[in-house]
């Protein structure tokens, strides 16, 4: 990989995200945890949520990742309060495609994701741009479950 190459895949604006991560406070109580780790470059990121409604209400990660994962947490994290297990499951399977099989653009609110389209000749940033829609869908499954079990314990 060339220093231009890099040079266009951590852009202005993926530098900014990266550095500018939201909700990374830990939640005292969520209703779920979900640890990811990207075996290939060793990124890890970490996501409490607690659920209201069906909504996520309160959100907190704690990402150690690449620039890229990182910038990926920040679209995340800026917008997703309020949403949906389904929101969040197809904003994860919408930035799989746009990775892996030139797919478009993820709807909204998680179109800025689209600043990680340079990345999809990079095989092997795609874990680390997937961690944390990886986890938010995992922790919202878990979250499910539990409130499912209190309701008909």
């Amino acid at each position: 990989m060339s220093d231009s190459d890099l040079i266009k895949l951590y852009s202005g604006r993926i530098l900014e995200l990266a550095a500018d991560l939201p909700l990374t406070d830990r939640l005292e109580a969520p209703d779920a945890t979900v640890r990811k780790r990207s075996p290939l470059c060793g990124s890890t990121v970490t996501v409490d949520l607690s659920v209201t409604d069906g909504r996520i209400s309160a959100y907190g990660q704690d990402v150690k990742a690449c620039a890229l994962g990182q910038a990926a947490a920040s679209v995340v994290g800026s917008n997703i309060i309020g949403r949906t297990r389904s929101e969040v499951e197809t904003a994860r399977d919408q930035l799989k495609a746009m990775l892996k099989s030139d797919g478009p653009v993820p709807d909204a609110p998680f179109d800025g994701l689209s600043v990680l389209e340079p990345a999809r000749d990079y095989k092997n940033r795609h874990a680390s741009i997937m961690l944390t829609l990886d986890a938010t869908a995992e922790a919202m499954a878990q979250a499910e479950r539990a409130a499912d079990l209190s309701h008909h314990g």
